[in-house]
């Protein structure tokens, strides 16, 4: 019983400090504490993009929205970070014939997206992270980063690119399947899923499309055209899921996560980025007093 006494007042302090930590959700956050929390991060913010968009017949509509934010979660749990709502206004146009997907206009998704990052620099961030969840949206950001130059900014932009570890991969295959056709809504994906939302997840429905590649493009070469992914994925679904299990999906959101702190904590520490940034923009203003 004296333990037991003992142990009461230690438990009651720890669940203080824990009531008293700074949320770092910016939609938790007071605006006093949101002062804080812009001076805790070092002015880094975490923008977590996702879309709705068909994922096979099996997964939801808002996955890439979960998988987004859930790393920046995970990843602002190990290194303080303010990390922004779920965000969806992206770029989805190849998967309009399909229930569910809301595809924004090209110049709408262009606009929201730069006041967004305008208002959180008014804000004080001056480091802004993509953590982007849409494979549909890879083309757009990297002319979007590109058009960062087009006029000075006061905050630099970061969008973080995680690569495959070879032997996460393969314990990962190892506990499912391999899948040649492994892009959208497949044995990844399908995993990831089932270890952060499995109540969402239907993988006895994963069999009920095909995921294969149609290749309704092949006589032609050496060409692009926008109906590709159409042309090769019409169920909007590439891959297989039916194997797909939550111990496989940890180990790759693990992975991910533990990427994506590495990144914080360099962006962070980075000083060559706004350096450069602004001798570009200074040179920008006087291209003729460029040192050639």
């Amino acid at each position: 019983m004296k333990k037991l006494l003992a142990i009461v007042p230690m438990l009651f302090v720890v669940l203080v400090l824990q009531a008293q930590q700074l949320p770092f959700r910016l939609e938790e956050l007071t605006a006093p504490d949101y002062i804080k929390a812009v001076e805790k991060s070092s002015k880094t913010c975490i923008l977590p993009i996702g879309v709705f968009e068909k994922h096979g017949p099996h997964l939801p509509l808002g996955t890439d929205l979960y998988a987004a934010r859930e790393f920046a979660i995970r990843a602002a749990e190990k290194e303080y970070t303010v990390v922004f709502p779920w965000y969806y206004f992206s770029q989805i146009n190849e998967a309009k014939q399909q229930p569910g997907t809301i595809a924004y206009s090209p110049e709408l998704i262009w606009k929201v997206l730069q006041e967004t990052l305008d208002e959180l620099a008014r804000n004080g961030f001056d480091k802004i992270i993509i953590v982007n969840g849409h494979g549909g949206n890879n083309a757009f950001l990297n002319y979007f980063g590109m058009a960062q130059l087009s006029e000075r900014r006061s905050y630099s932009l970061y969008w973080f690119q995680p690569t495959d570890d070879p032997e996460v991969m393969k314990k990962a295959e190892e506990l499912t399947q391999h899948d040649p056709y492994n892009q959208h809504a497949g044995n990844e994906e399908s995993s990831v899923m089932k270890a952060l939302i499995p109540e969402f997840v239907h993988l006895d429905r994963a069999g009920q499309q095909s995921g294969i590649d149609q290749d309704r493009l092949k006589n032609l070469s050496n060409v692009y055209t926008g109906i590709w992914w159409y042309a090769k994925y019409p169920n909007h679904y590439s891959g297989d899921g039916t194997k797909a299990n939550a111990q496989a999906g940890e180990l790759l959101i693990k992975s991910t996560v533990d990427q994506l702190v590495k990144m914080i904590r360099a962006v962070k520490k980075d000083e060559v980025t706004p350096a450069l940034q602004k001798q570009f923009f200074d040179e920008s203003e006087k291209p003729l007093k460029t040192k050639q």
